[in-house]
């Protein structure tokens, strides 16, 4: 396995470690008092916006050819980067 599809299978998984989370935020929104439940949904719409960006970004560096992807490896690092901090934000604000 070569540098680059180490690197697409370890963003592969952590969308999906990701998704997952989500997928457990969304599950406790619905089970929050309604004046949070507004805010779970707003906090939600912002993270599946981050993560369908930082999935485009993969998508563009699959599709990329073996030189081209590690110049867009550095727009990939910044989607992943808000996309943490997004995770990492909205996981303190609701425990």
């Amino acid at each position: 396995m070569n540098s680059k599809d180490r690197y697409m299978q370890k963003m592969e998984d952590k969308l999906e470690e990701w998704s997952a989370e989500i997928d457990l935020m969304a599950a406790k929104a619905g089970k929050v008092a309604a004046g949070a439940r507004a805010e779970y949904h707003e906090q939600i719409a912002v993270l599946r916006g981050k993560q369908e960006e930082a999935r485009q970004k993969l998508k563009e560096a699959q599709q990329s050819g073996e030189n081209a992807w590690e110049d867009l490896a550095a727009g990939i690092d910044l989607a992943w980067t808000a996309m943490r901090e997004a995770v990492t934000s909205a996981r303190t604000r609701f425990k």
